[in-house]
C-alpha cells in the first residue's frame, strides 16, 4: 500500500495537543494495518530546524528545517499562542509551499497562519470559537463558520480548537484507508467515535450559558435528564413557577437561547448519542429523545447536522462484532494491534 507523507509545522508557543493529537491518529494507521512502516510517514519541521517550546513548556525537536522538508501529501499547521503574533518567515514559507501540498490542514488557530499566507481567501473555514470573530474581521474574504468542529473546502481543511484536530485527522484517515481503520484508531485513543464535521464545537450545555438564577439552572439540568418530557414553554414555565412570558424572557436573558432552541439542541444531542452508543432502532431513539415521530427527528437532524439519523448512525456507530464461529473467528476481526504501544 502506498505510504502517504505528513509534514507538521512547528513554532514556539505551539499548542502541544494540536501537534500530538493528529500525529497519534496518523501514527496509528500503520499499527492497525499490521505494518508499522505503512500508512503515513510523519515528519516535523520548524522554520530553522531548531527545537521549539510549546505553550505548556514541552520542548519538541523537529526532524528538519522547513526548507529541507519534502513536499508532503498532508501539510498540517497547528495553532497555539504562537499564532497571535506575526511570524513573517513562516507566513512567507506557507505562501510559497502551502499550495504545493495535496491537502492543506490547520488545527485551531493554525487557520490564522493560513489566512495570513492568503491560503484561505475565498474559502469557507473555521477555527477555535474564541478566534472566529478575529479571523472574520482581519480577513473579510474568508467565509468563517464558527459552529462546526471542522470544515472541508476543496483540498483545504480547517478545524476548531485543540481536540477537533483529532476528529479532522480521523476523517482524513477514513478517506485514505477506510472507515474500519479510522474507527479502530478512535476506539484505541478512547475517542470512541468520530464526530461529524458539522457537529457544533460545544455540547448544548457548554454552548448555552449557565443560568444565573438557581431555578433556571435546575431547570437546565432537568431538561437534559428528561428530553422526552413535555418541554413546551408553558410546561417549563410552570416548573419554574413563572408565567410563560416572564419565563421565556428570563431564560433567554440568562442562557442566550430561547427555551425552544435550547430544547431542540438538547434533544438532537441526546438522539445523536443514542445513535452512536446503542443499537436502539430509530423509532425508539426518536421516542426516547422527545420526538413525536421518526420523521420529526429526521427533520431536526437534517436542520442541525445536515444528515438524516440513519446516515448518521451508518457513519458514526461501530458495526456489531461478528460471532466468533469457526468460519468467522478471524475474518471479521478489524485489527489485531494497538495504534501505539
Amino acid at each position: 500500500m502506498e505510504q502517504r507523507t505528513v509534514l507538521v509545522v512547528l513554532f514556539d508557543d505551539v499548542q502541544s495537543l494540536d501537534v500530538t493529537g493528529p500525529v497519534e491518529v496518523f501514527a496509528g494507521v500503520g499499527h492497525c494495518l499490521g505494518d508499522p512502516g505503512g500508512g503515513y510517514r510523519i515528519r516535523t519541521a520548524s522554520l530553522d530546524g531548531a527545537p521549539v517550546r510549546t505553550s505548556s513548556g514541552l520542548t519538541l525537536t523537529p526532524d528538519s528545517a522547513l526548507a529541507d522538508a519534502p513536499v508532503p501529501d498532508i501539510l498540517l499547521v497547528p495553532g497555539g499562542m504562537g499564532t497571535r503574533g506575526g511570524d513573517p518567515g513562516l507566513v512567507d514559507w506557507l505562501r510559497v509551499h502551502g499550495p504545493r501540498a495535496e491537502r492543506l490542514v490547520s488545527v485551531c488557530t493554525g487557520a490564522i497562519r493560513l489566512a495570513e499566507a492568503g491560503l484561505l481567501e475565498g474559502r469557507r473555514a473555521t477555527t477555535h470559537w474564541a478566534y472566529c470573530a478575529r479571523l472574520a474581521r482581519d480577513h473579510p474574504g474568508i467565509e468563517v463558520d464558527p459552529d462546526p468542529i471542522y470544515v472541508r473546502d476543496g483540498h483545504v481543511a480547517t478545524s476548531a480548537g485543540v481536540t477537533a484536530g483529532i476528529d479532522l485527522a480521523l476523517a482524513l484517515v477514513e478517506e485514505d484507508f477506510g472507515r474500519e481503520v479510522a474507527l479502530t484508531i478512535a476506539r484505541h485513543l478512547v475517542v470512541f467515535l468520530r464526530r461529524p464535521g458539522n457537529q457544533a464545537q460545544f455540547s448544548v450545555q457548554l454552548a448555552a450559558q449557565t443560568a444565573r438564577r438557581e431555578p433556571l439552572r435546575e431547570l437546565q439540568r432537568w431538561i437534559s435528564e428528561h428530553p422526552a418530557a413535555d418541554l413546551s414553554v408553558e410546561a417549563l414555565a410552570a416548573r419554574a413557577r413563572l408565567s410563560p412570558r416572564h419565563f421565556a424572557r428570563a431564560f433567554q436573558a440568562d442562557t442566550g437561547l430561547t427555551p425552544g432552541k435550547y430544547v431542540e439542541r438538547v434533544r438532537v444531542e441526546h438522539a445523536r448519542r443514542l445513535l452512536e452508543d446503542t443499537d436502539d432502532g430509530v423509532e425508539q431513539v426518536s421516542r426516547s429523545s422527545g420526538y413525536g415521530t421518526p420523521e420529526a427527528m429526521r427533520r431536526a437532524f437534517v436542520k442541525t447536522l445536515g444528515t438524516a439519523p440513519a446516515e448518521y448512525r451508518r457513519r458514526f456507530h461501530p458495526a456489531p462484532a461478528a460471532p466468533a464461529g469457526p468460519a468467522t473467528r478471524h475474518s471479521h476481526r478489524p485489527a489485531t494491534r494497538h495504534p501505539h504501544p
